[in-house]
């Protein structure tokens, strides 16, 4: 999903949605007033105080759902760059003759793996360079297997672990960042904060026209800047909640690099 999409379609069209939804149930407020009992209102105000509290659950565990995919993709950038550290010193088992190309290689491989990230929301640019990153891995791995054959054993003991970490961990940071909260869950949140503003509309049926615009632009916005939140923590290379500084590990592994 676009930022842009989100920013400047999605969330102003769900604001003014939601006001309109408000107005639309004080309009039928008002004209139910008359006919509704005391015995109905306590009803209603049962059925009202579940769905509103059905709403609550819905939003905490979508929230919590999209600040852990967060949390998880910011722990895997630290783990790459551990992961490409490791196996980059790990190069000194190798006889001295063969290391400077592989360490030229790794930092090549360190600098696309960056740009994969960083290119976004430019997904064919970062497709681009996910494709290099792979082309490099191919080469890396040929040169150390070829490599290690001249080394002490221990070196394949060492090396070829680290090395498949370096290369596996790519996998998981790929199905990472396509992984966010199903549609369907979006879909019946944002569905569900348009009845429960029909509802908050059917109660707002009295007071001084301050105040219930108050109220009613109020809601509207909380809500609103709620579902931006959750959607921006499930999108953090697009948004303005971002991991960006996570990368700072991947950059010092990179200069660290010589």
């Amino acid at each position: 999903m676009s930022d842009n999409i989100i920013t400047f379609v999605l969330m102003p069209s769900l604001f003014l949605a939601i006001l309109l939804l408000v107005e639309v149930g004080r309009r039928i407020g008002l004209k139910r007033i008359a006919e509704e009992t005391e015995r109905a209102r306590g009803g209603l105000g049962t059925i009202e105080a579940a769905i509103y509290g059905l709403l609550a659950l819905m939003i905490a565990f979508t929230f919590s759902g999209a600040a852990s995919r967060f949390e998880a993709r910011r722990a895997l950038v630290v783990q790459e760059a551990n992961a490409i550290g490791t196996a980059y010193l790990r190069l000194d088992l190798l006889p001295a003759v063969v290391q400077p190309p592989l360490r030229e290689q790794f930092r090549q491989y360190t600098e696309t793996r960056l740009a994969v990230y960083r290119v976004l929301p430019d997904i064919e640019a970062s497709n681009g360079q996910a494709i290099k990153a792979v082309a490099l891995q191919k080469e890396i791995w040929t040169g150390v297997t070829a490599a290690v054959r001249e080394a002490q054993p221990s070196a394949s003991l060492l090396l070829l672990p680290a090395l498949n970490e370096m290369i596996d961990i790519t996998t998981t940071r790929a199905v990472a960042l396509r992984t966010h909260t199903p549609p369907i869950i979006v879909g019946a949140l944002i569905l569900l904060v348009l009845f429960c503003s029909l509802l908050a509309g059917y109660r707002l049926v009295d007071g001084k026209l301050f105040s219930m615009n108050l109220h009613r632009i109020g809601f509207a916005l909380v809500m609103t800047v709620t579902i931006y939140v959750i959607l921006d923590l499930d999108y953090p290379r697009m948004g303005v909640i971002r991991v960006d500084f996570a990368d700072q590990a991947m950059e010092e592994v990179r200069l660290g690099m010589k």
